[in-house]
């Protein structure tokens, strides 16, 4: 997931303020400004004279990035730049022996700006805005974190709800506020995915809480940002999460408070049939009627009215994870 900076060149310390109010990750300042910048919020600043700025030119611009990347160097693109010599130097830079630099790039835009974080559906290592885009900062910042991600969800089938009694669940309060159709990406594999639907529901007996996603057991996968996955249990205040739609887009949130607590919990087990076969899942849910699963029309239903033969929205993927990143080995999870 792309990074957003704001290029403040030559300083202005009210377009600085109100970036820094939008939302930006870091700030890009004249050398002589970077300790005044960093005195005004904790984040990343960067001096712009160490960055120098390339402009895309020609071929051999880009094997001149190319080389900065692989010496580890930190890359500005200058405004200007075209997909195409993006997704090389990106691609470049996935081969796992090779070492890698930042490669950010200037946009003055939001659709500049979109296009960065979209190229080769990751993005470049950071967006750089440019002070001509200060007035519509915060709808760039905005537009640009809810729609970096989207994730490929399908129909799948319920085989099995099985009561399997107490086990540690993991509730995750965010800062957010989710509406219908909307939750985390959580399963027993990193392969096999479900959409566990928040807490936006109203009933009787609980009010709804639509900042909350009751996720699961303490040992799941749930998915992060940047293709990245976690424990369920290792979630911590600050970290952010991937919260999705039942259409596959997505935007992040910020974890506010995780509560770990002992309750019964419900063994679901789902299967879908693809191209490759049939691949199958399964998730431990807390058995109770707030706690749901996601329907294909975005309804969510309840696990305890939930039956074989049911269809959820639920993910497939490669297994193979390590310390949450993706690899690839022989691996099996069940």
């Amino acid at each position: 997931m792309s990074k957003l900076y704001f290029a403040s060149v030559p300083f202005v310390k009210e377009q600085v303020t109100y970036a820094l109010e939008s939302g930006v990750d870091g700030l890009i300042v004249p050398a002589d400004q970077v300790r005044l910048a960093q005195g005004l919020a904790r984040c990343e600043v960067l001096a712009y004279e160490d960055l120098s700025p390339v402009t895309l030119a020609a071929k051999s611009d880009e094997e001149e990035a190319a080389r900065r990347l692989k010496a580890g160097e930190t890359v500005l693109l200058a405004r200007g730049w075209e997909v195409i010599p993006v997704e090389n130097l990106l691609a470049q830079g996935d081969n796992p022996l090779a070492k890698s630099g930042a490669l950010l790039a200037e946009a003055a835009n939001l659709d500049e700006a979109h296009l960065a974080c979209g190229i080769l559906e990751r993005g470049v290592t950071g967006v750089v805005i440019l002070p001509e885009a200060a007035k519509t900062l915060k709808e760039i910042v905005a537009q640009c974190k809810l729609a970096q991600t989207r994730e490929p969800l399908q129909a799948a089938t319920i085989t099995r709800v099985q009561s399997v009694g107490l086990g540690h669940r993991v509730c995750v309060d965010t800062l957010s506020l989710m509406q219908r159709g909307q939750g985390m990406l959580v399963g027993n594999s990193s392969a096999f995915t479900f959409l566990v639907h928040a807490e936006t529901e109203h009933n009787e007996y609980v009010a709804a809480r639509p900042f909350r996603i009751n996720a699961g057991g303490v040992h799941a996968y749930t998915r992060l940002p940047g293709d990245r996955t976690c424990y369920l249990g290792e979630l911590a205040a600050g970290q952010e999460v991937l919260i999705l739609s039942s259409d596959g887009s997505a935007r992040t949130a910020v974890v506010g408070r995780v509560k770990i607590e002992v309750r019964p919990m419900l063994l679901i087990e789902a299967q879908i049939t693809t191209d490759e076969g049939v691949k199958s899942g399964a998730v431990f849910l807390q058995n109770a009627e707030t706690i749901r699963l996601t329907a294909p029309d975005g309804r969510p239903l309840s696990v305890v009215t939930l039956e074989a033969g049911d269809q959820v929205l639920c993910r497939t993927d490669q297994a193979g994870r390590h310390f949450g990143m993706r690899i690839a080995e022989d691996i099996r999870e069940v």
